[in-house]
């Protein structure tokens, strides 16, 4: 600043502004004025070196034109079009200025009303007829219709746009941006890819963009811009509308539009009768939106961001340009409105005409208050004090009774001898604390993209962990009744419940074998039906879930027991639907390779049937492990009875009351090998015998064990001398056996009976050491063993398992088919619902059927939607509980099905049970036999005379 004067105005004014930094102070309107006339044209220079001394402080400052301007208009007309231009952001400062620019939406809409007000399209719609009048009403309709389309056809814009037409695309697309994202989060719900939800949000927000600039029509939700929300709800224009609603909402566009078409109209109105209204309702509207551009609550902060006061410079004002109107019409509206805004304007005036801002005669200065004598005072001490002073006196002076008053005024006189221009190396320019807001450090662009950044690796990161987690994720959500487990050997499998678009065959690590699609067609066949049900009866079904092996192991392949579970269950399934009045539903519920998950299963089926009350039972778990009693214990926990067809064991009924199984237990089974060797022992000798059981401390396997404890205690009480048991350990997936069939074949007591308290899959080792060792090749040797055999596929029926020679393998078996055929369907069912069967392949001896492990599913099933549908209606799982007790069924797969007579912790009679022998024939081939059976049903003990071997 090259004066004094300006020196201590620019002082003041960054004072102003250092105090705008922490709190809202009122901000006057500075008038400047010379005390001599012959001074006038150094004020118009000190407003100059203002401007300039902001504008390289980063103050948003606007400089409205202050030429005389063409035409004979009155002043209140000249002052409104002083304001016209002001709703353009370029205004307002360029990029260097803090924070991006100012929005004018307020001032943009009036002005664009002014011009559709005064467009000549509209000159001959007028109404001329008195209102009131049915002429008057018509014509009133058809004007504000006119109307309406002249702002329709301007988008409700001005005609000459303040902003680009990008940076109003921009804007367009910001205002559509919540609906994008909504659209994205909606697609997410649905767990798609991350792309897909990325285009559903970017589709969304370019259609509303495309149908927002369809010419002739107003832009869309147009009532919900801040712009409307505020024309309909100022009481500034109240007096304008003629009781019409003012109600905005989102779920009602219709009401919502017609009131601001005719808060519109009416505003026109009052537009066209001119006065002090138009230009007014132009200094509300600037005023309203640089208050929202200083709005501290506002979601980017911006009041925080925005430390210095916009300014507005002019020049020279006079009644030619119409600056007089406009001081004394922002005084008005500050006073009326009682709203702090954060506008500072600097006027400069000639000297003749300061007098038009003065009070009125009768408006004496306050009275009570003691008046320094201010001219032995600097400018500077002058300035602070009339600040302070205009500053107290706000609230008397905006007293309506305060004729001419303008309250928002300050009015500074500048003396000739403080506006000598100064030596050069004297000029000063102070300038307001300028450090960063924690707010722009903290909410700025740099953060939101770091921030984003962050995000997007984050939620990349978390897509990531879902993905290796769960089977089934999208980008930020996923299926979490199925988790990705490592396989045995190697490799990955799903396990849990099987939810949503889960299909546990899609992870098998050789997809295209014959059980893997095997296990794809079952899965497909129940989902198939599953729909039909929920489609077709909801609130008439009853929901099982099925919880076997359903993936496969590079040790072990093989998906037999998963596969021929899953048929027995699908086959029970078609069977009730297609003959009862509720329905089943089932769900697939995979345990791992050899069920080696089926505690993560358990929780995932709980937690399920926790969210799902139609959930009544579960069927399977056919695998006795250490975690079985876990397992059974969480089911237990939930209410959830299980109704096993092939878990033989002996515990899990004594221990827990919810367990059911038609599997003979591990208990019975070595007392029905008792009767075989009881043959094999020689009346008068005692044989040697040894129990030969798989190591089971490093693996989880428990049915091995128990087969070993009772298989035992069966050839001690048969009068065997018992050698030292023996176990073998697995490594590798293969049984090291041959240091165990040296032992058994070399020493001096050769056993007659070996005990097998092991796999099917280890038997094929056991018989090729046994028939190699010398001790043991030209000896007759019986092995027996438990229904772990039933698995295997002797030679004799077209698969790979055999025996040695001079040795004959004695197993039980879980399920009689041969008798119970005759009086079961399950066959027919079989042949009319299994695709991959043609015709005469549905028999008890075929592939598929023969272990018996689909017939025990079957019916373990059929069993537990008998107590779930009791009197044809949907059962809760407690009355299932129940009504199992209950249960007795004939014709099923396996014979009769009755649990009337079952303890309540103890093992009942009546399984189905089978002996086999299998022995090398003079062909080398591998024969199986049954020796003696029992259907289910049957109580009875079978008898050495049944069972006899010779």
């Amino acid at each position: 600043m090259s004066t004094e004067a300006g020196i201590d105005v620019q002082r003041q004014l960054e004072s102003l502004i250092q105090d705008f930094r922490t709190s809202d102070p009122p901000m006057p309107v500075i008038v400047l004025h010379a005390e001599d006339a012959a001074d006038d044209d150094r004020v118009t220079e000190l407003v100059d070196e203002l401007r300039e001394g902001q504008q390289r402080h980063g103050t948003r400052l606007a400089v409205a034109p202050t030429e005389p301007q063409p035409g004979a208009l009155d002043p209140t007309a000249r002052a409104a079009r002083l304001l016209c231009d002001l709703g353009d952001p370029r205004k307002w400062g360029d990029r260097s200025a803090t924070y991006r620019p100012y929005a004018f939406p307020r001032l943009n809409l009036v002005r664009a009303l002014q011009e559709a007000t005064d467009d000549p399209e509209m000159r001959e719609h007028w109404p001329i007829a008195s209102t009131g009048t049915p002429d008057g009403i018509a014509q009133r309709e058809e004007a504000q219709t006119h109307l309406l389309r002249i702002l329709a056809r301007q988008r409700w814009r001005p005609r000459r746009p303040s902003r680009r037409p990008r940076q109003a695309l921009l804007t367009d697309v910001q205002q559509f941006l919540p609906m994008g994202v909504l659209g994205a989060f909606t697609a997410l719900l649905t767990r798609p890819e991350w792309y897909v939800a990325a285009l559903a949000g970017i589709g969304l927000m370019v259609l509303l963009a495309v149908l927002n600039h369809v010419p002739g029509r107003a832009p869309l939700f147009l009532w919900l811009r801040r712009e409307s929300r505020w024309f309909l709800t100022t009481t500034f224009l109240q007096s304008a509308a003629r009781r019409q609603s003012t109600s905005v909402r989102l779920l009602r566009p219709v009401r919502s539009w017609r009131a601001i078409a005719a808060r519109a109209y009416d505003v026109a109105e009052a537009m066209r009768e001119g006065g002090p209204f138009p230009l007014q309702l132009y200094v509300l509207a600037l005023f309203e939106d640089l208050r929202d551009n200083h709005r501290r609550g506002s979601w980017d902060l911006r009041g925080f961001k925005r430390t210095r006061p916009p300014v507005l410079l002019l020049h020279r004002i006079g009644r030619e340009n119409g600056g007089i109107e406009l001081i004394k019409a922002v005084s008005d509206v500050r006073s009326r409105r009682s709203e702090l805004d954060p506008l500072l304007i600097v006027a400069g005036v000639a000297a003749d005409d300061a007098p038009l801002l003065d009070r009125g005669e009768d408006a004496d200065p306050p009275t009570g208050r003691p008046q320094p004598p201010l001219q032995q005072r600097r400018l500077q001490q002058r300035l602070r004090h009339w600040y302070d002073e205009w500053a107290g006196n706000l609230r008397a002076d905006q007293s309506p009774s305060r004729t001419n008053a303008l309250p928002w005024v300050l009015r500074i006189p500048l003396p000739a001898e403080e506006l000598v221009q100064l030596r050069q190396k004297d000029w000063r320019c102070v300038r307001a604390g300028n450090r960063p807001p924690l707010a722009r450090v903290v909410w700025s662009a740099h953060s939101l993209a770091l921030v984003m950044v962050l995000a997007a690796t984050a939620a990349v990161v978390h897509s990531r962990e879902l993905h290796h987690t769960y089977c089934s994720a999208g980008l930020l959500t996923a299926a979490r009744d199925t988790e990705r487990h490592p396989a045995p050997g190697g490799g990955t499998e799903c396990v849990g419940i099987a939810t949503g678009d889960v299909r546990f065959g899609a992870y098998l690590e050789d997809g295209a074998d014959e059980e893997g699609e095997r296990l794809r067609t079952l899965e497909d066949l129940v989902r198939a039906e599953n729909t039909r049900v929920l489609r077709r009866h909801p609130g008439t079904y009853v929901t099982v879930v099925y919880a076997g092996p359903m993936s496969s192991s590079t040790a072990d392949p093989s998906l037999v027991k998963g596969n021929e579970e899953l048929a027995g269950v699908y086959l029970a399934q078609r069977v009730v639907n297609a003959n009862y009045k509720v329905k089943l539903r089932v769900l697939l519920a995979n345990g791992g390779a050899d069920m080696g998950h089926q505690r993560v299963t358990a929780e995932a089926i709980a937690d399920y049937a926790d969210r799902d009350p139609t959930v009544v039972g579960v069927v399977g778990f056919g695998r006795d492990l250490q975690s079985s009693p876990d397992v059974t214990r969480r089911l237990h926990a939930v209410g959830l009875p299980v109704v096993s067809g092939t878990n033989s064991a002996t515990y899990l009924p004594e221990d827990f009351s919810n367990w059911f199984s038609l599997a003979a237990p591990d208990e019975h089974q070595a007392e029905a090998l008792g009767l075989v060797a009881r043959q094999l022992r020689p009346r008068d000798a005692a044989p040697y015998a040894l129990v030969l059981a798989r190591d089971t401390e490093e693996s989880q396997d428990r049915y091995t064990s128990e087969q070993a404890t009772y298989g035992g205690r069966m050839l001690q009480r048969e009068g065997y001398r018992m050698l030292p048991a023996q176990t073998y350990r697995v490594a590798n997936d293969n049984p090291e056996l041959r240091l165990h069939a040296e032992s058994i074949c070399r020493g001096k007591t050769v056993p007659s009976v070996i005990y097998f308290a092991g796999r099917v899959e280890d038997i094929g080792s056991l018989m090729t050491q046994l028939s190699t060792e010398p001790g043991c090749a030209n000896r007759e040797i019986s092995i027996l063993t438990g229904d772990d055999l039933s698995k295997a596929r002797f030679s004799d029926t077209g698969g790979r398992d055999g025996v040695a020679p001079r040795i004959t393998l004695y197993h039980a078996a879980l399920a009689e088919l041969r008798e119970a055929a005759a009086g079961t369907d399950f066959y027919n069912a079989a042949a009319k619902y299994l695709p991959w069967l043609e015709e005469g392949q549905a028999t008890y001896d075929a592939t598929g059927f023969a272990s018996g492990q689909t017939a025990l599913s079957h019916d373990a099933t059929r069993a537990l939607y008998w107590a779930a549908s009791l009197g044809d209606e949907p059962q809760s799982r407690a009355a299932t509980w129940v009504n199992l007790r209950g249960v007795k069924l004939d014709g099923m797969a396996t014979g009769r099905i009755d649990f009337t007579d079952a303890p309540l912790y103890g093992e009942r009679r009546g399984h189905s049970i089978v002996l086999k022998r299998v022995r090398r024939t003079a062909d080398g081939v591998s024969q199986a036999e049954v020796l003696c059976s029992r259907p289910a049903g049957g109580i009875e003990p079978l008898s050495v005379k049944e069972c006899a071997i010779r």
